[in-house]
């Protein structure tokens, strides 16, 4: 399988590494992964034969840049080079989001499925505002697009509603999808401290970004949260859509109340239906321990499904950080090999 790398940041650099030590394990399941192109912000590295990763990651460890030679050459390896190029299987796509409109990052999938090329990424700008034309694309070309990582990382939310409810009607969705806001929530209730002092903890330990906005004011949840709906329940709903709360308003009596009430704070995205109404929203909820949710701590993440004739299901952890994303998208590119490369004798 013939692939082209477009992102090469944390995610895109532990994913090539997991690719290079995973390699002889995949090899003897009849996987043979090359990686042809690596495209970093402003240049990128291309190999007809496949580039050779180890050195790469050893540039990598030297303090190297992505180039390693060739440096005018680079700047020209492009996503609109490769995909020119036309001399890929499978393109995995790791840009930033842009949650206002998914480009360019949309326009990149699009032309590789019209171009019968498989997809897996783990950027949710172009699924949450072209998910039905992406998927039409790739059922037109018979090509795969894999999402897992947009939705829980490590945790298989995507497959757990599609494959393993498949044959059954999703009728709601609710989870903890957001593992820095249940942390901070976490940090607050076991040191009484203020939401902007657990901030500051997360921050330290790696757990929130420098601009924790995306996540504490519930957009990352938001955007999980309508693509399970659409994917899962076969919806076709925007942002517009749901209603969104972050946790910033919440203060350190609130968490304490509900710790005299035998409850705890999490914060939920929810779909139900409520008679001939879908109704969407995310934000701060009491749990008591009777509801699974409650359960769900630290930076772990879940979601629970509820059907006509399978019941429900709940799916509960899922590693977090950089390698667990890369993870997922390797566990994406596996699928795509087991469903279309032959089976080896």
């Amino acid at each position: 399988m013939r692939i082209g790398l477009i992102g090469y940041g944390g995610v895109g650099k532990a994913l090539v590494k997991l690719i290079t030590e995973k390699s002889p394990a995949l090899k003897e399941q009849g996987i043979d992964l090359e990686v042809l192109y690596i495209m970093g912000s402003k240049r990128g590295l291309y190999s007809p034969k496949g580039i050779d990763c180890a050195r790469l990651l050893a540039a990598s460890k030297d303090g190297q840049s992505i180039a390693i030679e060739n440096t005018d050459e680079n700047r020209k390896i492009t996503p609109e080079f490769m995909l020119r190029q036309k001399d890929i299987d499978l393109m995995v796509e790791l840009t930033g989001t842009n949650k206002e409109t998914g480009e360019p990052a949309r326009s990149y999938i699009l032309q590789a499925l019209q171009n019968k090329i498989h997809v897996v990424t783990g950027n949710k700008g172009p699924i949450v505002h072209a998910y039905r034309e992406l998927e039409k694309a790739a059922k037109e070309n018979g090509v795969c697009l894999g999402i897992g990582c947009t939705c829980g990382g490590a945790l298989p939310c995507v497959n757990g509603g599609t494959i393993e409810m498949a044959g059954s009607e999703v009728y709601s969705i609710e989870g903890v999808l957001n593992g820095t806001t249940n942390y901070i929530l976490k940090e607050m209730e076991d040191t009484g401290c203020t939401y902007e002092a657990a901030l500051e903890k997360a921050k330290a330990c790696g757990i929130a970004e420098a601009n924790p906005s995306f996540d504490v004011d519930g957009w990352d949840t938001a955007f999980k949260l309508l693509i399970l709906t659409n994917v899962v329940m076969k919806q076709d709903k925007k942002l517009s859509d749901i209603q969104i709360e972050g946790i910033a308003s919440l203060t350190p009596q609130d968490i304490q109340t509900a710790r005299t009430e035998g409850k705890r704070y999490k914060l939920i995205g929810r779909t139900m239906w409520e008679g001939e109404t879908l109704r969407m929203r995310v934000g701060p909820e009491k749990l008591g321990a009777e509801h699974l949710l409650y359960h769900v701590d630290g930076k772990n993440k879940a979601v629970r499904y509820e059907s006509d004739t399978l019941g429900e299901l709940t799916l509960i952890g899922g590693a977090s950080g950089t390698t667990a994303a890369a993870a997922s998208i390797l566990r994406d590119i596996v699928s795509v090999c087991r469903r279309f490369l032959p089976r080896p004798l």
